[in-house]
């Protein structure tokens, strides 16, 4: 069965706290060495910001994120070889006797994690370099298809379809993987963005897996759960130093960590089955990601239909759109996070519905795209035949 709410809002805030504490103290950190280290992002027109602002928050997301694993690691192992502990609270020796059965199931996915965290961290130091240097985009999508197609072909990590032909998978997750990492990469462009969405998502693939029971256990999904959690602290903490108005940016090592960590969580995850005739819950992804994806799409559209390269920076994403529509840069921040919660909210309803339930969600989903679309060539027209 499904842990209650109170249990999983217990396990929420234990999971979150000490990546939300340490990556707040380790990007302020980095927030004052910044400058020190050529780590400055220079105001420019294709920019929002008007005064040089440190870079290197992706640095304190993945901190917040390696450090606390690397303790839970540590006792994890020890209370798995010393059983007999006693903590003489009862609070304690009750939380030691629910804890103590999943010991053996971490440990034994402690390797799979290792090997995410250190694909993650090759893609952060990627993103890094790109902050510190500049490195070219064939070269940053040419890792990021390599460490996707080592998710794929060397972990056979891969999304299920419930399609017999195996290639189908592979593809569309290795596109799914390298779709992520640049619609979080895109989203950095405002304060707040990019990170908050992050975190929205991310808290809102946890719930889904804590309180929706899987499909072939009958449990919480723990593992997975409890890394998205640990992922949304460590951005919250980042998140304290880059709200409006920011004081330091993630960089392409933060966007390229969290993209990359959401896409393999959502891979990794059992949303869906045969068995409870639920396979349409394996598109609750889609609706929580779908402003992440939506932005994605339709600035890649916009710079292709004004025959530039697609992987040309400039000022055409969602937030700047509704920017020049007339929101402050705030408000625009806030509407996303609106519209990702809201599209999120339906991911939540799909492990309860039949399949006709599920078709009026994504049908949902859908009719908030189109009316945020409508709504922006409703503005595009305006503002053409103003000039005309």
């Amino acid at each position: 069965m499904a842990w209650s709410p109170i249990i999983a809002c217990v396990f929420a805030i234990v999971a979150m706290l000490p990546g939300m504490i340490i990556a707040g103290i380790a990007t302020g950190v980095v927030r004052r060495l910044a400058p020190k280290l050529g780590l400055v992002d220079q105001p420019s027109a294709r920019k929002v910001h008007v005064i040089p602002t440190p870079l290197g928050g992706g640095i304190g997301i993945w901190l917040g994120l390696v450090i606390p694993f690397a303790i839970a690691q540590l006792l994890v192992w020890y209370g798995a070889t010393h059983p007999e502990m006693h903590f003489g609270w009862p609070l304690l020796e009750k939380g030691w006797q629910f804890v103590q059965p999943h010991l053996a199931g971490y440990l034994t996915k402690s390797v799979s994690l290792w090997i995410l965290l250190g694909l993650a961290t090759v893609l952060a130091t990627v993103g890094l370099l790109d902050d510190l240097l500049g490195l070219g985009w064939k070269i940053r999508l040419a890792i990021q298809f390599i460490v996707a197609g080592v998710v794929v072909w060397g972990l056979g990590w891969k999304l299920s379809f419930f399609i017999a032909i195996p290639v189908i998978p592979d593809i569309v997750t290795v596109f799914w993987i390298v779709a992520l990492i640049n619609s979080f990469n895109m989203l950095d462009n405002m304060d707040g963005l990019s990170a908050g969405i992050a975190g929205i998502g991310s808290f809102m693939l946890a719930s889904v897996l804590l309180l929706a029971p899987d499909p072939t256990t009958a449990g919480p999904q723990l593992f997975v759960g409890g890394f998205l959690l640990a992922l949304t602290g460590s951005i919250l903490g980042f998140l304290y130093h880059n709200r409006p108005p920011a004081k330091i940016f993630m960089g392409d090592a933060g966007s390229y960590l969290i993209g990359f960590c959401m896409a393999v969580m959502t891979i990794l995850a059992t949303f869906g089955s045969y068995e409870e005739n639920s396979q349409h819950a394996i598109l609750a992804p889609l609706c929580i990601l779908a402003v992440p994806l939506y932005d994605l799409v339709t600035v890649l559209y916009i710079r292709i239909r004004q025959g530039r390269s697609p992987f040309q920076p400039d000022k055409c994403h969602f937030s700047h759109r509704l920017v020049e529509m007339g929101f402050s840069k705030t408000s625009a921040v806030m509407v996303i996070y609106l519209l990702t919660a809201t599209c999120g909210l339906g991911a939540l309803l799909l492990h309860r519905v039949d399949r006709i339930g599920a078709v009026l969600v994504l049908l949902l989903v859908f009719c908030v795209l189109c009316l945020i679309a409508l709504i922006e060539l409703a503005s595009r027209r305006k503002e053409r035949d103003r000039t005309e």
